[in-house]
């Protein structure tokens, strides 16, 4: 009688082992396990400008323009918004804009987890980092002629809006400017070293934008919309 007990004992605890072995483990903590991040392009410089300066259309045309870039690249699924800000009736900071975070860029490298961390300390917003939709780099301080490292922005270092973007980016006059970011955080102006807000153009004309440094060139965010 005993030993019948027994087995029937052994019998249970070897049952029980094989149903814990095939349950799949729980979380540290006891937490559910999250999908894994999308770490798909979500931020990229553009590979191109419109040719005709700080003119882009507006926020309208520059949102079309990184969503045509982003198409072409192949990326689907996504609303693509430039990091611009303008002022006025209507006006919003970039900050706003851009929706809340991470965001990776097309080589699926997290550039900033979100809006505080793109803005403050951000250590991973490098050169290296700061690719096109394309994969490419912008030309920088010391890289191969022209240096077009000067990104559009119209933003202060936090992201809020500036009194200098080109008439809300519709304009290509000369005695206009608009507050400019260092793509390689190299360079001259007040803040050489913001990847947003480093100092103003020399204009808003094409022209211009080439003598200061750029070439029309800004950053797209995918908003998470």
């Amino acid at each position: 009688m005993k030993l019948h007990k027994i087995a029937a004992a052994f019998a249970l605890l070897t049952l029980s082992a094989t149903v814990l072995a095939q349950a799949p483990a729980a979380p540290a903590g006891g937490a559910p396990a999250g999908p894994p991040p999308d770490t798909s392009m979500s931020f990229f410089t553009t590979s191109v400008g419109l040719g005709h300066g700080a003119n882009l259309g507006g926020l309208a045309g520059a949102d079309a323009h990184c969503a045509a870039l982003a198409t072409a690249a192949g990326s689907t699924g996504k609303t693509w918004h430039a990091y611009l800000s303008t002022t006025g009736a209507g006006g919003v900071n970039a900050k706003d804009r851009i929706g809340a975070g991470p965001w990776y860029n097309a080589n699926a490298v997290l550039v900033a987890r979100n809006v505080p961390h793109l803005h403050y300390s951000n250590t991973l917003l490098i050169k290296e980092n700061t690719v096109t939709e394309k994969k490419g780099l912008i030309n920088g301080i010391g890289d191969a002629t022209p240096n077009q490292h000067d990104m559009l922005t119209g933003s202060n270092p936090d992201g809020t809006a500036s009194d200098m973007n080109c008439n809300n980016w519709t304009s290509e006059a000369a005695d206009s400017a608009a507050i400019v970011g260092h793509v390689d955080r190299r360079g001259g102006g007040a803040m050489a070293e913001s990847w947003n807000a480093a100092h103003p153009s020399r204009g808003c004309s094409q022209e211009n934008l080439t003598v200061s440094g750029g070439n029309g060139y800004f950053y797209c965010f995918a908003t998470g919309e």
